[in-house]
């Protein structure tokens, strides 16, 4: 007797079978599983270079509104860490416009990461919105920026982004993680200090 392979289904797909299949038939209903998959982490990224929020929330509706085209023109052999740098570049160019159009006319590219670290100037500055070798000098920067918060201590890190990108107050932070208040405030305080100290020592030929 022959039994009949039993097909998978959208959610037992991986992203590449995802994006194969949507590449054969076109189906939007496989992009938007795709968005449904890594809407958090890619909403994650935009909180940390755009504000309000709700500005974040369009950048990543302009974004999965873009993969209905770009996926289907070219073939993404890692499509997660395709899709956060995508991410990045497409808040770098709202930065950029933003920056275009300002009164000021230019100025420092300001990053929502604990700011007061000074790290919009160690991974942030203005760029000449055409030139390649400055955005990719500035990308390899915001990588850097991301893995030096993810090498801090889990408390550390933890209040860090739950103060600057959460923008929760010292008691919402103490009663959401159960430490006390005195515990959060020296995460807070060694947190940024670690992590203004391994900024500065970002290498300057990184990115060359």
């Amino acid at each position: 007797m022959f039994f009949r392979r039993r097909s998978k289904s959208p959610t037992e797909l991986s992203d590449e079978e995802l994006l194969l299949r949507y590449r054969q038939h076109g189906d939007v209903q496989d992009v938007g599983m795709l968005y449904d998959r890594h809407l958090t982490a890619v909403f994650a990224i935009c909180r940390r270079y755009l504000r309000p929020d709700e500005d974040a929330q369009d950048a990543v509706m302009q974004l999965f509104e873009q993969l209905v085209e770009k996926l289907r023109r070219h073939e993404v052999d890692n499509f997660t860490a395709w899709l956060h740098t995508t991410a990045r570049n497409y808040c770098l160019m709202v930065l950029r416009a933003r920056q275009r159009t300002s009164p000021e006319g230019g100025g420092p590219l300001i990053l929502h990461f604990p700011d007061a670290t000074d790290m919009e100037s160690a991974a942030g500055r203005h760029l000449p919105p055409d030139d390649p070798d400055e955005a990719a000098s500035t990308e390899a920067r915001l990588r850097y920026l991301e893995h030096a918060l993810t090498e801090l201590p889990d408390g550390q890190r933890q209040c860090l982004e739950m103060f600057y990108l959460q923008q929760k107050c010292y008691r919402d932070i103490a009663d959401a993680t159960g430490y006390d208040l005195s515990l959060v405030k020296s995460y807070l305080q060694n947190g940024k200090r670690n992590l203004k100290r391994m900024l500065e020592s970002y290498p300057t030929d990184a990115a060359s």
